[in-house]
């Protein structure tokens, strides 16, 4: 007999852990090749993982609800002996995820290792500590600590929501954020010297532990799932990283509705598509994009770093109600036909949760659609490190001026309110208002006899 290491794999370039939703194979069942194990997730998309090898599960080293870095060991898968080791010497990623890079020494291959006779019970390999409190620390939460200067007493009074209250990578980033809002002379940092004065301010009241808030008898409490979590935090950095600043315009978009609804039903049944209002925003975006290159920058300290390829996201929905942003790479490439399969492919596949970790990564522009729900306008939040974001709200008829040769008329129109949030360390008023005009100039020049599609 011999024992198979199921480690953690790797779900993208800039996955660096995962966790653990839950384990399909329990201690003791058998499993076949490439058969599911369990269930994981991280911040970009939930995935599975097979057996390496057919066997028996020996061992599980994580609870669910563990996040676990990347080229941990998991959990052991006792077979036998032979080919079928060879064959599968390490974990596979699942098909939807990034190829996995070759083994190295932190993420070591899974290779068949003889079971001693009578090992004695072992700590997970998660190598966490336990302190006289009897509080866990995983290696990930350490290193993280020991780089803000957080000292153990300090570490010790972070609530956690891990498995058993341990701390988790998410308790010490919020903690850090609400540390980062106040003066702190404490356990891990350094007093002001001899000789300097700080500016102090009166201290925030603490915050309340999980649980520890007063509710009435009738009041429902919900714990956020994951997903929630992980967009709370998005956007509270964000709000934190850039000053916000929002511009508003009204465009006419009469024809491109005029258009659509003589073309949507030929169009359907000519290329099994539907043509909806997403393809042709994006289609404007990315031209104005052009125009003005520098709203499609990215900042790193002082430095602006402008990107080479315009990559737009889209705000998607889930049936949970939380959104997913699935990136069209390259959409001044593609004409209003690759547009509109494009969309409408990563919109069906957000839905299922069927969405590859590398169709969600490195946008370089966000568009939202606001009016999805009725809204006449929003003020998006800059999905970083994007330094703006678009959203276009729900066409409305509304009684308008229309010029003409023999002067101007009163007409009723199909307009729409767009919005763009701009970070304002590096997009100003001038270049944020031109970009958002330009954006309304590509739509309303919109030809209604087009015919490119």
């Amino acid at each position: 007999m011999a024992q198979v290491e199921l480690i953690m794999p790797k779900m993208g370039e800039s996955i660096i852990e995962a966790t653990i939703l839950n384990w399909v194979k329990q201690v003791g069942d058998t499993v076949e090749v490439d058969e599911t194990v369990l269930e994981i997730a991280t911040d970009k998309v939930d995935s599975e993982v097979p057996a390496p090898v057919a066997g028996t599960i020996k061992e599980i080293r994580f609870e669910p609800d563990t996040t676990v870095a990347v080229g941990e060991v998991i959990a052991l898968i006792e077979t036998e002996a032979g080919a079928e080791v060879e064959a599968s010497p390490s974990v596979a990623p699942p098909e939807d995820a990034a190829p996995e890079p070759e083994p190295t020494a932190a993420a070591p291959a899974a290779t068949p290792s003889p079971a001693p006779a009578a090992a004695p019970a072992q700590e997970p390999a998660e190598a966490t500590e336990k302190q006289e409190n009897g509080r866990f620390y995983s290696p990930l939460v350490r290193t993280i600590a020991e780089k803000e200067g957080i000292g153990q007493a300090e570490l010790d009074q972070i609530p956690g929501t891990g498995n058993g209250g341990r701390v988790n990578k998410q308790d010490i980033q919020a903690y850090l954020k609400r540390r980062d809002n106040r003066f702190i002379t404490g356990p891990g940092k350094a007093a002001p010297t001899a000789g300097t004065s700080a500016t102090t301010l009166p201290p925030r009241p603490p915050v309340a532990p999980a649980g520890s808030l007063a509710s009435g008898s009738s009041d429902e409490i919900i714990e956020m799932d994951r997903m929630r979590k992980l967009i709370a935090d998005h956007m509270v950095d964000s709000k934190r990283t850039s000053p916000h600043v929002t511009s508003f315009i009204e465009v006419d978009v009469t024809d491109i509705v005029n258009w659509r609804e003589r073309v949507k039903k030929n169009f359907q049944q000519q290329h099994g598509e539907k043509i909806t209002y997403t393809p042709i925003f994006i289609e404007a975006v990315a031209k104005a994009i052009k125009d003005f290159p520098l709203v499609n920058v990215s900042v790193d300290g002082t430095k602006i770093i402008k990107k080479a390829n315009i990559n737009i996201g889209m705000a998607a929905a889930l049936p949970s109600g939380n959104l997913i942003v699935p990136v069209i790479r390259n959409a001044d490439q593609l004409n209003l036909m690759g547009l509109t399969k494009r969309v409408n492919d990563l919109a069906s596949r957000a839905r299922q949760n069927k969405l590859k970790p590398e169709e969600i990564k490195d946008g370089t522009f966000t568009v939202t659609n606001v009016g999805t729900f009725g809204n006449v306008m929003g003020t998006p939040i800059i999905n970083q490190p994007q330094v703006a974001i678009l959203a276009v709200g729900a066409i409305r008829k509304k009684p308008a001026v229309v010029e003409t040769e023999y002067g101007d008329l009163i007409a009723v129109r199909q307009m729409m309110y767009m919005s763009l949030s701009y970070d304002h360390r590096v997009v100003d008023g001038f270049l944020g208002g031109s970009f958002l005009r330009r954006i309304g100039d590509y739509l309303e020049a919109f030809d209604p006899q087009r015919s490119d599609v």
